[in-house]
């Protein structure tokens, strides 16, 4: 490719909303158009980029057997309301209507017209197991997108669904898509991890998400540095403690603590460690009548350290809150407690409330709450001496650097990644809301078992920016950069020598079939260094009249601080040395 018949659109400065590294850095290297809030025109780089995520898509899914088809970005909505997202779906889901006034919703994923599918075209135990897989646009109407293509509402998304007879086979082709999903990043040449998610309602155990690691990632990853163990914050277990709790050491006593309504006022008052602390959070269960409004509520206490943090997908595993759960209301607090938020405890209740602790607090001895009464809490409480023991202990807190690891081997560490990909069991939650069944051996029906698997494949891009990134510009891995080698000839309009040899390495590679552009622009050296160096192309030949009588070229990766001599004569033997398979 040469440039003079390709299109390169570079900017000097990033538009003030781009907020994150990769959105300023697409927009510079004219890869993205913003056309409006969250849509995005792909510019002719940014889509080469793209086309190459989904080729690497494509042939691993192929390899590991999905059958490759295209499903409608415009969705009939009896099909959402066969399975109840029509109604339980929020506004993210775009609804539009056609001229006869029919609803169609504009699809943010395909579930409802895979499972038709499947009902209509699979009747019998031997035509499974299989595995449908389509790269479609998707829209999801984010009530804040932000941070360039990383939370567009319109994006490109692999998605796949697998069919099995059973659960075993469904764990089977699972495991399928977890060996293909490696594949397909370790390919992408970017760093990730595959850890431990939660599936919440629509799967079971079996659930991982990739990540690619990021420092401005959204995502917290715990892994421990000693064994594979990986998991994201939500799905990542807090050990209990290993002893026995001490035994108490201090008379339980009412403290005056004026205005200090957080356990970290209260720590720094009292001047005591944070971790002696208990922190009061009060949630609400609900029954409600078949018109949806509420006739009874349960009040729940939830103790955790004064240092720990909520984690509300284990709490909504508690029984009792797994029906789902709320925070109460300042009045049913006051109601229950006899005072406002800040100076809460489980001791002197106005009312009954269900008392949860989680497994750190269970095993404390000596510890500080509130005391139900503003301005004052209560030092030295112990279980057992100054209260029931709790009647139900969990795990109900995010984990935290230095943990013990789930899996025994090490000490827990977090880093932040960028969800790029996710893959889980579906079970039988959408077969049999649209009654898909099959034919067994013994003619009996039966619901297919399910599996999904997804790939951002506009978010990789972005993620593997902000993974791969200096001062200059982007640095993409070879496998999915716009273009693998960028050859900058020197005053190619004057020298015919210049042109000849820069014209001759362009047909060598192009030949070998490597992605080669040739900056035919005619620009000076520094402002045609600064494009490609901001465009990201990891390879670089120079080549001059200087050069060319010394024998020698300049070569350069991007990640390089200076550029290599290479005898002119061999600099496409030297190329292909260094170029990835």
């Amino acid at each position: 490719m040469k440039a003079s018949q390709f299109f390169i659109s570079t900017l000097k400065e990033a538009p003030a909303d781009a907020e994150v590294v990769s959105h300023q850095l697409m927009t510079r290297a004219g890869m993205i158009k913003k056309l409006g809030a969250g849509i995005y025109s792909y510019m002719p780089m940014g889509l080469r980029v793209i086309r190459k995520i989904e080729a690497i898509v494509r042939q691993e899914m192929n390899r590991a057997g999905a059958v490759e088809l295209l499903m409608p970005v415009v969705q009939p909505a009896e099909f959402w309301q066969e399975t109840g997202r029509w109604d339980k779906m929020g506004p993210e889901l775009m609804r539009v209507k056609d001229r006869h006034d029919r609803d169609f919703i504009i699809q943010p994923t395909s579930e409802e017209v895979v499972t038709d599918i499947a009902r209509q075209e699979l009747r019998s135990y031997k035509q499974l197991p299989k595995n449908f897989y389509h790269i479609q646009t998707k829209f999801r109407d984010e009530r804040r997108p932000r941070f360039g293509v990383m939370r567009s509402r319109e994006f490109i998304m692999k998605d796949a669904y697998s069919f099995d007879r059973d659960l075993a086979s469904a764990k089977a082709s699972y495991q399928a898509m977890a060996q293909a999903y490696r594949a397909i990043f370790d390919r992408f040449g970017l760093r990730y991890r595959a850890v431990a998610a939660d599936s919440g309602t629509i799967g079971g155990d079996l659930s991982e998400e990739f990540q690619v690691i990021a420092a401005t990632g959204e995502d917290a990853i715990v892994y421990s540095p000693q064994s594979d163990y990986a998991a994201n914050m939500e799905k990542a277990e807090a050990l209990a403690p290993a002893g026995q709790r001490k035994p108490a050491s201090q008379p339980m006593t009412r403290t005056p603590t004026p205005g200090k309504s957080t356990c970290a006022d209260v720590a720094a008052l009292l001047e005591v460690p944070l971790a002696t602390t208990v922190k009061s959070l009060v949630l609400a269960s609900d029954q409600t009548n078949e018109r949806g409004e509420i006739v009874k509520s349960q009040i729940w206490l939830l103790l955790l350290r004064g240092d720990h943090d909520m984690n509300e997908i284990k709490v909504g595993k508690v029984p009792g809150l797994d029906a789902g759960f709320r925070f109460a209301t300042v009045a049913e607090i006051e109601e229950h407690f006899g005072t406002r938020p800040g100076y809460l405890g489980p001791i002197a209740l106005k009312k009954p409330v269900k008392i949860v602790a989680d497994r750190e607090v269970a095993v404390m001895g000596d510890w500080i709450c509130g005391a139900n009464e503003e301005d004052f809490h209560i030092t030295g409480v112990n279980w057992g001496r100054d209260l029931p023991e709790p009647e139900a202990v969990a795990d109900l807190r995010n984990v935290v650097e230095g943990d013990l690891s789930p899996d025994g081997k090490g000490r827990l560490a977090i880093e932040r990644g960028i969800e790029v990909g996710h893959i889980f069991v579906l079970g039988t939650k959408y077969s049999q809301a649209m009654n898909a069944t099959f034919l067994d051996e013994a003619g009996k029906p039966q619901f297919m078992q399910m599996g999904c698997y997804g790939i951002g494949v506009t978010r990789l891009p972005a993620a593997a920016i902000e993974q791969n990134h200096d001062e200059r510009g982007i640095i993409w891995p070879d496998a999915i950069a716009p273009f693998t080698v960028v050859i900058c000839p020197i005053g190619m309009d004057r020298s015919a020598d210049v042109k000849a040899a820069a014209e001759k390495l362009h047909d060598q590679l192009a030949a070998a079939g490597v992605d080669a552009m040739l900056d035919d622009r005619g620009e000076r050296p520094g402002a045609m260094f600064a494009d490609w160096e901001l465009i990201g192309v990891p390879h670089r030949v120079v080549i001059s009249d200087r050069g060319l009588k010394e024998g020698q070229l300049e070569y350069q990766h991007r990640r390089d601080a200076a550029a290599t001599k290479v005898p002119a004569a061999g600099v496409f033997e030297f190329l292909q040395g260094r170029l990835k398979p």
